[in-house]
């Protein structure tokens, strides 16, 4: 685990690469799926959260908002409530549901461009192999024919 160590004068101090960052560069290792920790040096508190709430006020600020104002207010509304937990769970879930989903349509977007159309009519060649294979053992068995090892 990567540890940045967060000085008093809010530096942000990289131990890996021994020298001090942004948060921007903290931003970057969110975005490359780096494990990391922020560490108060004095009292060695993790301060990752509050780092990374950091980094969403300045995105929500500087850029082009994620979170509307109704949204912001409904999740304010949620802390305290009996439901808070209930919720947390439920959003952590629905995000991991939706990185899911993304990732696997960017997957099916990248095989699509990727491949050529005789790479198409490769694998569907090989898909009707199989199946034609399949077909035939299943016709001999029904047939009694039983296939020895090594026959096939």
């Amino acid at each position: 685990m990567r540890i940045i160590k967060k000085y008093p004068n809010r530096r942000l101090y990289d131990t890996e690469v021994s020298k001090y960052i942004t948060l921007e560069d903290v931003k970057n290792l969110v975005l490359d799926g780096t494990s990391f920790i922020v560490k108060d040096v004095k009292s060695e508190e993790d301060l990752t959260r509050s780092i990374l709430l950091q980094i969403i006020s300045e995105q929500e600020h500087n850029g082009e908002p994620l979170l509307c104002t109704e949204s912001l207010t409904q999740l304010i509304r949620f802390y305290g409530n009996a439901y808070q937990s209930v919720f947390s769970d439920y959003l952590e879930q629905s995000l991991n549901i939706f990185t899911t989903q993304h990732k696997d349509f960017q997957d099916r977007i990248n095989d699509a461009v990727s491949t050529t159309p005789l790479d198409t009519m490769q694998k569907m060649t090989d898909k009707n192999l199989e199946m034609w294979q399949q077909i035939q053992k299943d016709f001999f068995k029904a047939a009694g024919f039983n296939a020895k090892k090594g026959d096939e």
